[in-house]
């Protein structure tokens, strides 16, 4: 009977690894639309309190602004899009391409999420999974959530995964 209880627990350790990155709470979400980013960060980094965490803004996600957190400090860096997109019938150019948060502290043995809101750019292509990198810093070590799988590999087989967001057709 151990024998049995540990190799359960083995498999329990191990997906509990798998699925103890950086997620998105609401994972997809239609092109064209205003969507509400909640990034769950569900530990720290090696047992280590988070210090900070940056993510990447891909290209399509416009218009982004992020929630401040109280003890934390939010900065943005903005640059040029690739291309102009419409934004209620104004061209946009440039705007967010990354939101950290830094200087708080998140124990390892406590969870917490990080939101950001922007539109999703009505020419992105439904059907595909638009990535948000993630680097969590911590006390001496950080987490690079910013694999983003090839064409036709499967995220699951990625040790660092980004954090993903499907999109969905416009409605």
């Amino acid at each position: 009977m151990n024998k049995y209880l540990l190799s359960a627990g083995a498999f329990f350790i191990g997906t509990s690894a798998a699925f103890a990155h950086i997620t998105l709470e609401t994972q997809e979400a239609p092109v064209g639309s205003t969507y509400k980013a909640v990034l769950r960060v569900p530990h720290g980094c090696e047992g280590k309190a988070t210090t900070a965490v940056r993510v990447q803004i891909p290209e399509g996600a416009i218009s982004v602004k992020p929630m401040p957190k109280p003890g934390w400090t939010l900065q943005t860096k903005k640059g040029r899009y690739e291309k102009s997109y419409q934004l209620y019938g104004e061209a946009v150019t440039s705007g967010v391409k990354e939101v950290d948060w830094s200087g708080g502290s998140l124990p390892d043995e406590f969870y917490d999420e990080f939101v950001f809101r922007g539109t999703l750019a009505a020419d992105l292509p439904a059907g595909e999974t638009l990535y948000f990198p993630v680097v969590q810093e911590c006390e001496g070590a950080a987490e690079r959530w910013i694999e983003i799988p090839a064409a036709g590999q499967d995220e699951d087989a990625l040790e660092n995964p980004a954090p993903g967001l499907k999109l969905l057709p416009k409605k």
